[in-house]
């Protein structure tokens, strides 16, 4: 919805980067077509592999995968359009990142920037647990460099990295109280961030109580009858001007 929203149209030459093993690189193939094509930077090679062989499989000649640094990448020709999602997240220096990468697309060229707003994350009513939880991972993100609402200001880096007609759309999911995926979710996030909450001392084992986790937030949700909204993935995009 987000790449059709901004722009992304047939025929275009669109770089997806920080592309991981694909995921957007092989959406926007689809979208712009045989007359079009999409490079996929990533500087983990094997995330580069894994993108190389799902392009063989399935027989995409105008998919192309090359290791890179988004802080350095260039291509010799120019981009129709430039896209990023979950990327900027992890960047300290992401205003520079656009800065870059604008001059690298066409004159009018579009960009498009994708990532989270965690800020948002919440029930209605309140739930105890849920506060709690956002607030560990936040701060365990926060303690690792990286930025967990950066998404509320992606139109804001846009238009400071000298992008021209900017616009943004925040996408947020509601999950209902018996709706197991939520507290599936949320335990996950805070278990895969645990060894970060727990070097920084952010909470004990004990808080965390990661073998009840799931759980206790699935019980305190439903008996509380609220509504979880997931972490809103915002989209921002502007264009390069003429």
């Amino acid at each position: 919805m987000l790449l059709r929203t901004a722009g992304i149209e047939p025929g275009m030459r669109v770089l997806d980067l920080g592309a991981g093993p694909g995921h957007v690189t092989f959406q926007a193939a689809e979208m712009v077509g045989p007359t079009g094509s999409v490079v996929g930077v990533d500087r983990d090679e094997r995330m580069v592999d894994v993108g190389r062989k799902r392009a063989r499989e399935a027989n995409l000649d105008n998919v192309a995968f090359e290791v890179g640094d988004a802080r350095t990448w260039l291509d010799e020709q120019p981009f129709d359009a430039l896209v990023t999602r979950l990327l900027l997240f992890h960047l300290p220096d992401a205003d520079d990142v656009l800065r870059h990468h604008r001059d690298a697309l066409r004159p009018g060229g579009l960009a498009l920037a994708i990532d989270f707003d965690v800020g948002a994350l919440r029930t209605e009513p309140p739930v105890e647990i849920v506060a709690r939880s956002k607030t560990w991972i936040e701060a365990a993100f926060r303690s690792a460099g990286a930025s967990p609402a950066i998404g509320t200001r992606l139109g804001v880096m846009l238009d400071e990295a000298g992008f021209a007609d900017v616009s943004s759309l925040g996408l947020q999911v509601y999950l209902e109280p018996r709706d197991a995926a939520g507290p599936k979710l949320l335990s996950g996030v805070v278990r895969s961030l645990a060894p970060q909450i727990l070097a920084e001392g952010i909470a004990s084992e004990e808080e965390l109580g990661l073998d009840d986790l799931e759980q206790r937030a699935s019980e305190e949700i439903r008996d509380a009858n609220a509504v979880l909204l997931l972490p809103t993935v915002v989209g921002a995009w502007g264009r390069r001007p003429s």
